[in-house]
């Protein structure tokens, strides 16, 4: 916070900015404040009060709803949304301006309060405020300490897709534009929609996963927008759809290419209108809702086929990601496999202090179909059956990527067989695999290779290879 001192209470100090046109209301509000320790500075217009938030850093805005006869409040909260994504804004409005407030709570506003104040719920409110800035600024903190370790909201690699993949999301986090996944299954997506909803403002709400593929229709539907009781048989109470249930954060909705085309034209409309009507009545409720959709299937070619709305794909399609296979960017495997041996192993009550090199050349060799999915399952196996103390070995790699990794490495990267090639050829071609495997790690890849340091050195000077 810009102030990270306590009051006696234990309550937060904040840099407060209060915006009234009416000068000693404006002073009573701050005067309130200052008693708990907080740090408030008083502007009465809209401009002065845009320029304090251009140019100054604030934990909470109290501001009037209604200045000089216009809802200038509502401007004031759209600037500090932008200029000051992390504060929280508290809205002062008369008794009939009481339906703009509530407009304002859904365009983000923490809360509003009536006039004439009542000084102690008022200074409630904005040390509640006050303390969700600091607990927000507190998990932000964390996940930096994370980061340094696993690299951003736990997605785990150092390949350049992976670097890439995080530029985006670092990007786009602290936007609402919709974002479209793509991947082979076990490719890690959902990971990915996480990663983009914690590092986004909606942080601190639900984030909601849910599969298309596996509901029928009639399911679907109510699993996504809820239904009232008596909609259906079975249908004994009202229950919330999961638009509702994410209403100020993030929907992954997972193989959106499975969802049938009628439920297409309905999620279509609740995505234009931010309203959706429960099973069974005719009620809107508003929501506002970040979309991430994610899908296996090439939704190019189900639009040209009439499986996929056009209308939809323009609407989910905001910022694509592509999460190339394991099998493109396995460089990122030793990461993977040693925070699966770190979690597991922790789990398991062992101490496994890692890999040998022959597993981890067939565990970089096997070409994973499962992807991320698979070898952190493998991964986990192999821990549960290494004894306590001793390194994961070959051994302990299941047989089947044993033979797969056998047969990957018996051809080149073209699929062509290794039978009849030039001896010098196989070995410059290995070096220069297994250099691209380690990221360009000369130690590491002299160790996979089998020869020392020195002599890698030396063959690459011999194969004109960098």
């Amino acid at each position: 916070m810009a102030a990270n001192t306590t009051t006696h209470r234990d309550t937060p100090t904040a840099q407060v900015l209060i915006v009234d046109d009416e000068v000693e209301h404006a002073q009573v509000m701050a005067d309130a404040l200052r008693r708990p320790g907080h740090v408030c500075t008083i502007r009465h217009g809209l401009a002065d009060a845009v320029a304090e938030l251009e140019g100054g850093q604030f934990d909470v805005v109290v501001t009037d709803l209604i200045m000089k006869n216009e809802p200038q409040g509502m401007e004031i909260l759209e600037q500090a949304r932008r200029l000051q994504p992390t504060a929280k804004a508290i809205m002062v409005t008369a008794h009939g301006d009481i339906p703009t407030a509530k407009e304002a709570i859904r365009k983000g506003a923490y809360d509003f309060i009536e006039k004439p104040l009542d000084l102690d719920v008022f200074r409630n409110l904005v040390n509640r405020a006050a303390e969700t800035v600091l607990l927000t600024q507190q998990n932000r903190n964390l996940r930096e300490q994370l980061h340094d370790k696993y690299g951003f909201e736990g997605i785990i690699g150092a390949s350049t897709p992976i670097r890439e993949i995080i530029s985006v999301l670092q990007q786009v986090a602290p936007t609402d534009i919709p974002v479209l996944i793509r991947g082979e299954t076990g490719s890690g997506k959902e990971l990915v929609a996480r990663a983009l909803h914690n590092a986004s403002l909606r942080a601190g709400s639900h984030f909601k996963p849910v599969n298309c593929a596996a509901f029928t229709e009639s399911l679907l539907e109510s699993q996504l927008f809820g239904h009232v009781k008596g909609a259906f048989t079975g249908a004994d109470k009202p229950v919330e759809g999961v638009f509702e249930y994410a209403n100020s954060g993030t929907l992954f909705l997972d193989e959106i290419g499975d969802m049938p085309l009628s439920m297409q034209s309905k999620l279509l409309r609740v995505l234009e209108s931010g309203e959706v009507v429960r099973v069974g009545s005719n009620e809107p409720k508003t929501v506002d809702v970040r979309l991430v959709s994610a899908t296996h299937r090439d939704l190019e070619d189900m639009v040209k086929a009439g499986d996929f709305r056009q209308d939809l794909f323009f609407r989910v399609k905001g910022v694509e990601i592509r999460i190339p296979p394991l099998r493109e960017r396995r460089e990122d495997i030793p990461l993977l496999v040693q925070h699966t041996i770190d979690q597991q192993a922790d789990q398991a009550g062992k101490t496994i202090p890692g890999v040998d090199e022959d597993a981890m050349r067939i565990l970089i060799t096997f070409d994973w179909p499962g992807n991320v999915r698979q070898l952190m399952s493998v991964v986990r196996n192999m821990v549960v059956f290494c004894p306590d103390g001793e390194n994961l070995s070959a051994e302990h790699v299941p047989e089947d990527c044993r033979r797969g990794a056998d047969a990957e490495a018996a051809t080149d990267a073209g699929g062509r067989s290794l039978a009849g090639m030039d001896l010098a050829e196989l070995e410059k071609r290995a070096i220069r695999e297994t250099l691209k495997l380690t990221d360009g790690n000369r130690e590491q890849a002299a160790r996979m290779l089998g020869i020392g340091e020195r002599t890698l050195y030396r063959k690459l000077k011999e194969f004109g290879l960098r």
